[in-house]
């Protein structure tokens, strides 16, 4: 089976990716190869996604997946945005990061919380490769007050889904990888392998 890289060390989404691609790829990390992180110095998801690619594909010589998320605030911009991972300053600070949104939330009346995590996922070929495969995919919300839920990570505690009138942290697993954000853009880039 064709070993493909997923330019992540994250073990959760090293599973999540198997998964996903079994049967057609064998999901290796970075650290399994070796690959030195890249600074993402861009201002998109996309391009993001693109610099992590092309870096996992050339220093280990395999095809590359990427992906690049976060949450988007419409009262705030678009921030935290590409930021997400590291808004109250230290990267993956779950909660300090949390706490900063509501903080920067608490005057921002109910009817302008609407939020969306996004999603971009980059599939290259090799390190050069013209035609890269690009996937985005949103999942529409709103900030809630104060946290709610024990399930998933990061923001989720917060992020309100109307359709399920829970918070994403109070959805179970399955649920959550049907509707959100980088489930459906897995989905796509699966479709999109297969061709």
């Amino acid at each position: 089976m064709k070993k493909i890289i997923l330019a992540s060390n994250n073990s959760g989404k090293i599973r999540e990716f198997n998964t996903m691609l079994a049967g057609m790829y064998e999901v290796v990390s970075m650290h399994e190869m070796q690959v030195e992180e890249v600074p993402e110095t861009s201002l998109t998801f996309v391009e993001n996604a693109l610099i992590k690619a092309r870096n996992a594909s050339a220093q280990s010589g395999l095809p590359a997946l990427a992906d690049d998320s976060g949450i988007v605030v419409d009262a705030l911009e678009g921030a935290p945005g590409i930021y997400s991972a590291r808004f109250a300053g230290n990267h993956g600070d779950d909660e300090a990061n949390t706490q900063k949104l509501l903080d920067e939330m608490a005057q921002v009346p109910d009817a302008q919380r609407s939020a969306r995590f996004w999603c971009a996922i980059v599939f290259v070929e090799h390190a050069n490769d013209p035609t890269p495969i690009i996937i985005q995919r949103g999942w529409e919300g709103e900030i809630l007050r104060e946290k709610s839920g024990n399930n998933g990570f990061g923001y989720d505690p917060i992020f309100y889904v109307p359709t399920h009138k829970k918070s994403s942290a109070e959805l179970s697993a399955e649920q959550k990888n049907t509707i959100s954000h980088r489930g459906k853009a897995l989905q796509a880039l699966l479709a999109e392998l297969k061709k």
